[in-house]
């Protein structure tokens, strides 16, 4: 059965319970990467597009394990470099696809970027995934499942524009309860697929499958 979203966050806070300090010290430093390069003209966005893939990959390397109730280095964060060329082309593809969908209308946009949403939780629980392929799981994953990601996002607008409020400081807390309630949802998802579509979990994925289909 699924889980609801709010008990999906309310177990998101018991994971970072007297743990914040290792989650903030992820956030803190993928958020000081990306942004200390966005502040560099030319090069800074051209270095943002290409660390994009592994960086948001090691977030998830880090997060999966962290709400199991593991500890991972903080140092983890980097291991998405292994995948380097598959966590880029996903990333690079991905935003191509979601752009060129909100150039239709803003709500394809949205919900192409909703069924692109699991992709790195897939790459990082499937090591050596092609990009392409994490980007057709991810939709096939997300398939009835958009509106409660809809739902949960909701609950988090809030605690977003605290963020922007306090200039970015409350998102040493938020950036972790969102990863955290993220990485929990995706595992909700994929145990009730599972009990009809056990394939869809358990299909091998270190290659692109045939018929690729972008949205």
């Amino acid at each position: 059965m699924i889980t609801e979203n709010e008990i999906l966050m309310s177990n998101a806070r018991e994971t970072l319970r007297n743990r914040w300090g290792d989650a903030i010290a992820a956030i803190v430093v993928y958020g000081a990467i990306m942004f200390i390069l966005g502040l560099i003209p030319g090069i800074g966005t051209v270095a943002s597009f290409l660390i994009g893939g592994p960086m948001t990959l090691g977030l998830y390397l880090f997060f999966k394990p962290f709400v199991k109730g593991e500890t991972p280095r903080v140092a983890v964060l980097f291991d998405g470099f292994k995948s380097f060329l598959d966590s880029f082309v996903a990333y690079i593809v991905s935003i191509i696809f979601i752009f060129l969908w909100s150039l239709l209308l803003i709500v394809p946009g949205i919900i192409a970027a909703m069924s692109y949403s699991m992709i790195f939780l897939i790459m990082a629980e499937n090591p050596g995934t092609d990009g392409l392929a994490a980007i057709k799981k991810s939709k096939e994953m997300m398939d009835g499942y958009k509106w409660k990601y809809a739902c949960l996002l909701g609950r988090f607008i809030g605690w977003f524009l605290l963020c922007i409020i306090t200039f970015g400081i409350a998102g040493l807390w938020v950036g972790p309860y969102w990863v955290a309630s993220k990485v929990l949802f995706y595992e909700d998802i994929k145990k009730d697929r599972a009990k009809d579509e056990p394939e869809l979990i358990s299909q091998d994925l270190s290659s692109t499958p045939g018929g690729f289909e972008p949205v």
